[in-house]
């Protein structure tokens, strides 16, 4: 049997001072074509030149992508806190819908940072701008001067939820995660089930358990260290069932 498609998210960024280049980190193509056992194809971030429902019947599952960017707040009915809060409105426009789609018709769903916001924001959620400044909340940005190793370090615990994908998956109801983000889950989305928790009560993964399919999302990256850690390793192994058995004509859930 051949492999099966997974889109994977993509920015546009600007390179070379002049170029805009449809760009993704080349460690979620390697975690899918290693661990997942599929075919990872890059989606531009064309925004709506796009015709989501072809594009959606031609991949078996959906990776969201992280990103230095963010989700624009005017899709959650929120101002722009700060005028120099990156954005990239071609991947929210690529992406937001698509993400509806794919939940509807039961196409698998793997979100990262980025990934899981837009996939909150998709489904009537919303998210905290500027994370570090909430009350109670710390800082989940990694240190900018830091090297690559120590960036995407396991950082800190997260408590999973009884029952939920994660429990499952580790057999336990804590486990360590890196952090590097910004921004976060403020509002979980409807029908949305949160599936771990930081110390200082901080959404870290949220699924879909009523959705026509698999749909998971993980605020850390576990693309970083797919190599050295087992639930890393893991979340992509699992997607990748999720994706073999819709490309069989199965539909396998996320819970």
């Amino acid at each position: 049997m051949p492999r099966p498609v997974v889109g994977v998210s993509a920015c546009l960024r600007e390179m070379h001072s002049t170029l805009n280049y449809h760009a993704a980190n080349e460690r979620y193509m390697h975690a899918i074509h290693d661990v997942s056992g599929a075919m990872p194809v890059i989606i531009p971030a064309l925004g709506d030149k796009w015709e989501h429902a072809d594009l959606l019947s031609r991949i078996d599952g959906l990776v969201l992508t992280g990103s230095p960017s963010n989700v624009e707040p005017h899709h959650y009915d929120t101002p722009r806190a700060a005028p120099d809060i990156k954005h990239d409105p071609f991947r929210d426009a690529t992406t937001l819908p698509l993400i509806r789609l794919a939940v509807q018709h039961g196409v698998p769903v793997f979100a990262v940072c980025r990934g899981i916001q837009e996939l909150n924001v998709a489904l009537g959620g919303s998210l905290y701008q500027f994370l570090h400044r909430e009350p109670g909340k710390r800082d989940h940005r990694s240190d900018k001067a830091a090297s690559f190793e120590r960036k995407v370090a396991l950082a800190h615990w997260v408590t999973l939820a009884e029952g939920g994908v994660l429990n499952k998956l580790v057999g336990g109801d804590r486990v360590l995660v890196n952090s590097l983000h910004a921004q976060a889950v403020n509002r979980v989305a409807p029908n949305m089930m949160v599936e771990a928790v930081s110390d200082d009560g901080v959404v870290e993964a949220i699924s879909a358990p009523n959705a026509a399919g698999y749909v998971l999302g993980v605020q850390w990256h576990p693309e970083a260290l797919y190599q050295e850690d087992r639930l890393s390793h893991d979340l992509f192994a699992l997607f990748g069932e999720a994706v073999q058995a819709f490309a069989r004509g199965e539909k396998r859930k996320a819970a």
